[in-house]
């Protein structure tokens, strides 16, 4: 995205090294006319060098590489081995809160969820089971509670699309609509 951003400019100083005025430059390039008037004043005080990407946007990670791969590390953990130990997700409250105890660095919530997704992890999702599942008693209640509680389905006779008028497949014509079966 970003080189195709960058081509865009480096044509629109084309198109001013040959007097195309940045209106016109902005309707052939479908971009905003500030957009070509930004990029034209650019252009005039440093060229098509000026014109070029500047890097990724935002603020650089806070994390070195290392630390990033023990946070990960962590994660890998669960929660419970870091103190929580009422459920196993990790939510980005929690990495704001194991990133400052471990890193003595400050993230916002949405920051550490950004981080959490570029490391792979998801804060809405547990990665495992609850530790204290039963599949036993999961797979007992199933076959004895569930088959009582679980309501059957409408009954199979004729049914009505009309929450007012009852189906009546007695009543409709025999040459009508519908009555071939189709």
């Amino acid at each position: 995205m970003r080189r195709r951003r960058e081509s865009l400019r480096v044509r629109a100083a084309e198109l001013f090294e040959e007097g195309i005025a940045a209106a016109e430059v902005a309707r052939r390039l479908r971009v905003s006319v500030k957009s070509a008037y930004q990029w034209q004043q650019r252009w005039r005080e440093g060229g098509v060098n000026a014109l070029a990407s500047r890097g990724p946007s935002g603020s650089r990670c806070r994390l070195s590489p290392r630390c990033l791969e023990k946070l990960s590390g962590f994660l890998d953990q669960g929660p419970a081995a870091h103190g929580w130990t009422e459920d196993q997700v990790w939510t980005a409250s929690r990495v704001v809160t194991l990133i400052g105890r471990k890193f003595h660095v400050t993230y916002s919530v949405s920051g550490a969820t950004r981080l959490m997704h570029r490391l792979g992890f998801s804060p809405q999702v547990p990665g495992r089971r609850v530790a204290e599942r039963d599949e036993e008693a999961v797979a007992v209640w199933k076959e004895a509670t569930w088959a009582e509680v679980k309501e059957s389905g409408r009954p199979a006779g004729a049914s009505s699309v009309s929450r007012t008028r009852p189906a009546s497949p007695d009543g409709r014509p025999e040459a009508g609509p519908g009555a071939d079966g189709v």
